[in-house]
């Protein structure tokens, strides 16, 4: 993942966030914005990832770089950390400068020599069921400062409800979708039973039962059998 060496004011990330058509995205897409836009306003190199909490089980689901994506890796395999703590507990966990933290000792040493000057994780709630972090690592010292820490907190919340957004736009459009083929699995069910009941003078469950039958001894779903009778007109089988 290269680095976009255009420099953004807090504000244009926002409004560019805010401009995001979710039409034209999925959650991938969205939360790739997300880090991208973190890393380009934010001051000292820094990188930026996020930690998604999905069936008690961390994953980074979306980083601007190698480090963000490491140091993400390493808490999860020691099962503790700044971004585990502040996606788990919900409050945001800052380390100003890794030289001086006493939390978390053994991980702050790896992160110091890696490059890690400094690192701040902001909850990330996309859904009641969805938790997470946005979490920012510094490579230069004194980066995570007041002005960092204000637009971090505030684009961490702006991008969760679009995030959230995007997941009930998913959620909506597949069951649009499964709601669609439904709906044409009972024409042609209905269809193909129509033919049954006047070819072979069944009653409306006679005619299911029959395709049900087929179904079970081709081992074939009933939507495949009954699209069979409506092209072919045929019934093998019965």
């Amino acid at each position: 993942m290269g680095r976009d060496s255009s420099v953004l004011l807090p504000g244009a990330a926002l409004e560019q966030l805010g401009r995001m058509r979710l039409a034209d995205h999925s959650m991938s897409s969205v939360l790739e914005a997300v880090v991208t836009l973190v890393r380009q306003s934010l001051p000292g190199d820094a990188e930026a990832s996020v930690t998604l909490l999905r069936g008690g089980k961390a994953v980074t689901a979306a980083y601007s770089g190698d480090l963000a994506r490491d140091l993400d890796q390493d808490q999860y395999e020691r099962g503790d950390g700044p971004c585990l703590t502040a996606a788990t507990e919900g409050h945001p966990v800052e380390v100003p400068d890794t030289a001086t933290e006493g939390r978390w000792p053994d991980y702050v040493a790896v992160a110091r020599a890696q490059g890690c000057r400094g690192m701040m994780s902001l909850p990330f709630p996309v859904h009641e069921q969805l938790s997470g972090g946005l979490n920012i690592y510094a490579r230069q010292d004194g980066a995570i400062d007041e002005a960092a820490r204000g637009f971090a907190e505030r684009f961490a919340e702006y991008a969760a409800v679009v995030a959230g957004n995007m997941l009930a736009y998913e959620q909506a459009r597949d069951q649009a979708v499964n709601l669609q083929v439904a709906l044409e699995s009972r024409a042609v069910i209905d269809q193909a039973k129509g033919i049954l009941m006047e070819r072979f003078k069944l009653s409306a469950d006679q005619a299911f039962q029959t395709l049900a039958r087929l179904s079970m001894e081709s081992n074939t779903k009933v939507r495949l059998v009954a699209e069979k009778v409506v092209e072919t007109g045929e019934v093998t089988g019965r």
